[in-house]
């Protein structure tokens, strides 16, 4: 659990420090097509289908990759 914790505060840090020094390379992340973005004069709604089914992939393969038994 401990290496779990550690690798997840590690990438949080590297995605941290990317989106403070660099966010022009994170500006894709969002507006994917099928990402659901519906504007108003009331407000905003915003459903991230899309980015949050490449982050679930990715997340999947890093884990399968690291965490194997």
């Amino acid at each position: 659990m401990g290496k779990i914790i550690i690798c997840a505060g590690i990438v949080l840090i590297i995605i941290g420090l990317v989106a403070s020094y660099a966010p022009g390379l994170l500006k894709w992340f969002g507006r994917l097509p099928g990402d659901i973005r519906i504007e108003s004069d009331n407000g905003l709604i915003f459903i991230p289908i899309t980015s949050m089914i490449l982050i679930s992939v990715l997340l999947t393969v890093i884990f399968n990759l690291f965490f194997r038994r």
